[in-house]
């Protein structure tokens, strides 16, 4: 009956708690964030089959790989660049992909230490990356859809939805604190 034993567990916390780590290192960061880049890529190339082939039949389903060369560099160029515009585009999907999947890899520890969920930081994510996308594209080509039709708006922020809410799911695993070894 001498033995002082506690029941509140402040003993097993104190031992845990030194032992995790919380602040993802840089290869980490990028790590997580070209994973979750390029899930997020294919997940939008998913909805853009579905969506924008299947449904709206707004292009041939193998025009998606090349959409991205047409907005960056103009339907002249992508026409004249034959089957490298298929190359070149998938190239820009995917660079454009990972380097926003880096950038909200390295944001979203501040994200998690205040309590948001990944998906709901991925639903503003996906508004500003759609943003920043579009005016990119306005300022680098003529060629790209009436960014003030309401279906263009409503469609682009969908997609956007798609990409970044796995992107977002998929860092949160990988950076989720560990135990230190």
């Amino acid at each position: 009956m001498g033995n002082n034993i506690s029941v509140s567990g402040k003993d097993l916390d104190d031992g845990l708690t030194s032992r995790i780590t919380d602040k993802p290192g840089l290869a980490a960061t990028i790590r997580a964030g070209i994973i979750g880049g390029v899930t997020g890529a294919l997940i939008i190339w998913i909805y853009e089959a579905v969506v924008w082939v299947g449904v709206q039949h707004l292009m041939p389903l193998a025009g998606i790989p090349r959409n991205a060369t047409g907005l960056v560099f103009g339907k002249e160029v992508q026409d004249s660049l034959g089957i490298w515009a298929y190359i070149v585009g998938t190239g820009i999907h995917f660079v454009f992909s990972m380097a926003w999947g880096i950038l909200f890899a390295a944001i979203w520890p501040y994200f998690r230490q205040r309590g948001y969920e990944a998906t709901f930081v991925a639903l503003f994510y996906a508004i500003v990356a759609w943003i920043v996308m579009h005016v990119a594209i306005m300022i680098a080509s003529t060629n790209h859809p009436n960014y003030y039709d309401p279906a263009v708006i409503i469609g682009g922020f969908m997609s956007h939805f798609c990409f970044t809410v796995p992107l977002a799911l998929v860092v949160k695993r990988l950076l989720a604190p560990q135990p230190a070894r």
